[in-house]
């Protein structure tokens, strides 16, 4: 599944500035003792403990998949009771919640934290990832990063497709990444960069994570970007930085290509989150730059913002 020209993998903010555009739906952080059960009438709850201790019994209802991008068409989005029944006018239904969720016959997920097939064929799954870090590899900078979220997503159909290729950049002098987003062959876009006070939730951001690189060992959060209106496209280059991003002391002004990279995106909708892995590529190779370029043109022929890193 890691081929090194062009990896689909169908499994599964980061920067200060970066604001919501949220799928499979963000329930709490930094939470332990996780359990997911699913009664017969297709509602789910979700019951775990808070950092503080508090025990928390989260019912959710009314979202399954996604639909495709229409800035007038809302998106999936799951109703949630954190009473844990108050929607049935009833403090202590979750005492009553019978489970028929049985075992998870689904594909496999990243970060999983649980999942089941319901009686209906639809697979319910909580997930669990850094989503929000600071970008270079820098330490946290705020109080959210490197928190933990729990996410839930319930699905009927296929999952959404991480399309991404390495390839040389900028005649060669850099390496970067570039590829698309789709779901049932579409492509998966917002309407509007999302910031701290204005949210899109067709909006996807593509975070990006680098593996041994000059920022230390490990896995480091180098980039993250939005993919484009109309193709659901993306690409990246693994170049230096001068001037920090707003909000930041200082970044290292180094490449941040590492030995592997990694591109994680919340999927459409409340479907799950997805994730590719691969290696970078080694000295430049002109024939081996010129199929990316045919592969990157097939993908992002016509993409202004991303020509100069084909």
């Amino acid at each position: 599944m890691r081929a090194p020209l062009l990896l689909v993998l169908m499994a599964a903010l980061a920067g200060v500035g970066a604001g919501p555009a949220l799928a499979s739906q963000t329930l709490e952080r930094n939470v332990t003792s996780v359990r997911l059960a699913v009664n017969a009438k297709g509602e789910a709850l979700i019951t775990y403990t808070r950092a503080n201790g508090q025990v928390r019994r989260v019912l959710a209802w009314g979202a399954l998949d996604a639909v495709a991008p229409d800035p007038n068409i809302s998106q999936q989005r799951f109703k949630l009771d954190y009473a844990g029944g108050g929607k049935h006018r009833k403090p202590g239904y979750w005492r009553t919640f019978k489970n028929v969720c049985g075992p998870y016959r689904g594909p496999g997920l990243v970060h999983g934290v649980t999942a089941c097939t319901a009686p209906d064929g639809t697979h319910w799954a909580l997930q669990s990832w850094q989503r929000v870090q600071p970008l270079r590899g820098l330490d946290a900078l705020l109080p959210g990063h490197m928190a933990w979220e729990l996410h839930l997503s319930h699905w009927s159909k296929p999952l959404a497709v991480l399309e991404v290729s390495p390839n040389w950049t900028y005649g060669g002098s850099l390496q970067g990444l570039f590829g698309r987003l789709l779901y049932e062959g579409k492509p998966v876009h917002g309407f509007k960069t999302p910031t701290r006070s204005r949210s899109d939730r067709h909006a996807r951001y593509v975070y990006i994570d680098t593996f041994n690189s000059a920022y230390g060992p490990g896995w480091k959060r180098d980039g993250a970007k939005v993919t484009h209106v109309g193709n659901g496209g993306f690409c990246y280059s693994f170049a230096p930085l001068v001037r920090p991003p707003p909000g930041y002391p200082a970044v290292p002004t180094v490449s941040g290509k590492g030995e592997r990279h990694r591109i994680t995106v919340m999927g459409p909708g409340v479907t799950p989150d997805i994730q590719w892995e691969g290696a970078a590529l080694g000295s430049y190779d002109p024939e081996a730059d010129r199929a990316f370029d045919q592969l990157f043109d097939s993908i992002l022929a016509g993409d202004n913002v991303c020509r100069a890193e084909r």
